[in-house]
């Protein structure tokens, strides 16, 4: 079913009011979501690229910090 929404008149506030509405109904219904193929592929990659030590895994507050000085924010 196409839903169109009038995007060029809308606020940003209302715009992320509805991302934030669809988000909610994923986060309601996630067990009813079956990820694409590629995502396992993705995952199994990163997972060996920790293993081998040419990636690392850093909390999310370090990982902000990180970004914020690379984008210069």
């Amino acid at each position: 079913m196409p839903i169109t929404l009038p995007l060029e008149t809308m606020s940003v506030n209302d715009k992320l009011q509805v991302m934030e509405s669809i988000w909610l109904s994923f986060s309601q219904n996630y067990d009813e979501m079956e990820s694409p193929a590629w995502h396992a592929e993705v995952l199994a990659e990163r997972e060996a690229r920790v293993a081998n030590g040419t990636a690392r895994i850093e909390d999310w507050e370090t990982a902000k910090r990180s970004l914020r000085a690379e984008l210069q924010l």
